[in-house]
């Protein structure tokens, strides 16, 4: 029971900071909205862990896929822990 219950927990939480990521990359459509509190805020959570996947993937015609890769990445380890959670 205890298993169970943190593995929603954690996949709670992963979920919930792919949607941060997202919205972070929404955010950057839109000028002068990294400079809000809620831009500042967002930006503080998501910021290390996307600057590590843009230390390693350059822009590509402008764009940056670093927030794509990010989220992917989330996702494999969302799911090898839930692959772990049924093996416990």
């Amino acid at each position: 029971m205890f298993l169970y219950v943190v593995s929603h927990v954690v996949n709670w939480l992963i979920e919930l900071y792919i949607l941060a990521i997202c919205v972070s990359a929404l955010l950057s459509w839109f000028p002068n909205a990294y400079h809000s509190r809620f831009g500042q805020w967002l930006n503080g959570i998501v910021a290390p862990y996307i600057n590590i996947f843009e230390r390693f993937i350059p822009p590509i015609f402008g764009l940056d896929f670093s927030p794509m890769i990010a989220i992917f990445v989330l996702v494999i380890l969302e799911n090898l822990l839930n692959r772990l959670f049924i093996m416990l």
